[in-house]
């Protein structure tokens, strides 16, 4: 990536964050995104709203209000009818406008294998940034949606589930974080930091956060929240690709204690598709904000961990 230096860039790639950010002026940034991937789900509809909402995710891990998005679109135009695409862009606007914001356009192109997603701006206040930089030793560690997607959704392909075994995962999918970033910045400066929970599964996107606040944690395997039937599906082996992948990154900064089983570390870095936020918040205001959570009606508000001194980016999970 060519490295770019200006007072006005506040967040950039260096730090693996969810989000860029450019300062406009004294009391506004610009918060930037993008997403897109192949299908999940075998509904066009449900693709779109999962797609549009895992892109809108990533705003809402910094703190950010969405402005407007770009639909980005792959699709075989021998391949597929229109008419899904159709649905896929309906899909896609559902979620805009239940995000406050306008899709103002886009790009398309020719692809054999279909892709959807969207470029996402938002705005946030520079002193009201989340970034995933600020963890301290002795935050406690919240999660607001259960785990599993990625072992669910492999299993629909698989056909070792029907639509019917999808329904809850496809409502998590579909659940803006809009209420977890409400309740997260609410609690103003006891809130260190924060990102949300996709691809490289919960282990991954914990040791990134870690890494980047030059802190260690520890997870309690069994107080993180599973979606039905992710368990048994994991024990069967209904593990996709980038999973897989996750689990062999997890070998070189995860230590896990002999109680957590096979079925549990996988999903413990299972690739999740619009998961949820995990939010490091000072030890006092823990309590404040799984109640802020829950009168959100966030999925979850399950504390599942703590923030520790330690080698930057390790994990323990007991």
């Amino acid at each position: 990536m060519p490295v770019a230096t200006d007072p006005r860039i506040l967040v950039d790639a260096a730090s693996r964050d969810d989000a860029a950010v450019f300062q406009v002026a004294p009391d506004r940034a610009i918060v930037a995104t993008v997403d897109f991937f192949t299908p999940i789900v075998d509904d066009p509809y449900d693709f779109g709203r999962i797609a549009a909402t895992n892109a809108f995710s990533d705003l809402y891990a910094m703190g950010a209000t969405p402005l407007f998005a770009l639909n980005l679109v792959g699709w075989p135009r021998e391949g597929l009818p229109f008419d899904l695409l159709g649905e896929v862009i309906r899909g896609g606007a559902e979620v805009a406008r239940a995000a406050g914001a306008f899709i103002l356009g886009g790009h398309s192109v020719d692809d054999p294998e279909p892709k959807y997603g969207m470029a996402a701006v938002g705005e946030v206040r520079p002193d009201r940034i989340v970034t995933n930089a600020g963890a301290k030793a002795g935050d406690v560690l919240v999660l607001t949606k259960p785990l599993g997607t990625g072992v669910l959704t492999t299993a629909l392909k698989r056909d070792l589930i029907s639509d019917v075994d999808l329904a809850e995962a496809v409502a998590t999918m579909t659940t803006l974080n809009a209420g977890a970033a409400r309740a997260m910045l609410g609690l103003g400066d006891a809130v260190h930091a924060a990102t949300d929970v996709t691809g490289f599964g919960l282990l991954g996107h914990l040791g990134t956060l870690l890494e980047a606040s030059h802190v260690a944690a520890e997870v309690d395997a069994s107080a993180v929240p599973l979606l039905a039937r992710a368990r048994e599906l994991a024990e069967r082996g209904s593990v996709p690709g980038g999973t897989t992948r996750n689990i062999e990154h997890a070998a070189t900064t995860v230590t896990f204690a002999s109680g957590v089983d096979h079925a549990l570390r996988v999903l413990l870095s299972d690739a999740q598709t619009s998961g949820g936020l995990l939010i490091a918040v000072a030890p006092q205001r823990a309590d404040a904000l799984v109640t802020a959570l829950e009168r959100e009606a966030t999925p979850v508000a399950a504390t599942i961990g703590r923030v520790v001194a330690g080698l930057a980016g390790h994990v323990h999970v007991r």
